[in-house]
């Protein structure tokens, strides 16, 4: 079978780590992090979803976010207090786009993008932004994400919220309450893989880029994400039924919120999601992808599909 994803493998010595719960390496990945992605400061979270929920509780926004989006974004947005709608943007996938302008400061949803230098070149110091360590994303891990500014105090709040609102401390035994918040840290596991998926990254996406370059080549598309290879046809579901049988997995991305029963919007029209959502088949993209594997994909998604 071909996979969509590659989801690298580890065997953890738990026994290497003083801490389990959040070891040095965890501040040693959140630094090599920040230093790839241009950034001076970040806070190193259990899922991209639950940073979603810290950059965002409590401030009771009126949030636009494109409908063809992961249910998680709007879960995350509604559990924090916020009123959710949405925009018929469908060229985000696979890449990164604000997800709320405060005038004075963005939150920056990257969640499907890494690349380096990336915050420095595109964000401003108050900004913050938004990575994801689930294990298909760009830097897979055992799930994860982190929240990375060069604005200092913010990020000072966000460690102490997701750490249970406890004070900080060079040793944990020595840390109080002093606020309500959230177990919501990375752990040292967590850090451990995504570090040394970090490490990898460059390699990662030099192959990727071989493989997109031949993809959009025989496609005539125009695709430059690394974490995604969408194509549009006109028979998705017969071409996916068909794929299946030849052993070759394909993914949707995404349905669209807007119909989903938490947040089904009838007074609005989103007619471009809508048939890109009809439309629209991830095919297998991933760096352990082989050359025959690659033309095979070609093949057969060009003998199956109609574009």
């Amino acid at each position: 079978m071909i996979s969509l994803f590659n989801i690298n493998h580890y065997t953890i010595d738990t026994t290497q780590f003083s801490n389990l719960l959040h070891d040095k390496l965890v501040d040693d990945f959140v630094e090599e992090f920040c230093t790839y992605v241009g950034a001076k400061y970040g806070c190193a979270i259990n899922s991209a979803t639950n940073a979603i929920f810290l950059a965002t509780e409590g401030k009771n926004l009126d949030v636009v976010i494109p409908t063809m989006i992961p249910p998680v974004v709007g879960n995350a947005l509604k559990l924090g207090g916020n009123e959710v709608r949405f925009s018929d943007n469908t060229n985000w996938v696979g890449h990164s786009y604000t997800l709320h302008d405060f005038g004075d400061y963005k939150i920056i949803d990257s969640a499907q993008r890494v690349d380096r230098n990336q915050f420095s070149e595109e964000a401003n110091d108050e900004d913050l932004m938004i990575f994801s360590f689930y294990p298909t994303k760009p830097v897979g891990g055992l799930d994860g994400g982190i929240i990375v500014s060069n604005d200092k105090e913010k990020i000072n709040y966000f460690k102490h919220k997701s750490f249970n609102g406890m004070s900080f401390a060079e040793n944990n035994w020595d840390r109080e309450q002093v606020s309500l918040g959230w177990k919501m840290y990375l752990n040292s596991a967590q850090a451990y893989v995504a570090l040394n998926n970090l490490r990898k990254l460059d390699s990662k996406k030099e192959r990727l880029s071989q493989i997109r370059d031949k993809y959009n080549s025989e496609f005539g598309l125009v695709n430059t994400s690394d974490h995604l290879y969408r194509i549009s046809v006109l028979n998705r579901d017969e071409t996916r039924s068909k794929l299946q049988d030849e052993k070759i997995t394909t993914g949707i991305h995404y349905k669209c919120l807007h119909q989903h029963p938490l947040f089904e919007s009838k007074d609005d029209e989103f007619t471009n999601s809508e048939i890109e959502e009809m439309r629209t088949l991830s095919i297998p993209f991933h760096e352990k992808l082989s050359d025959i594997d690659i033309e095979e994909i070609i093949c057969k998604v060009k003998d199956s599909a109609k574009f």
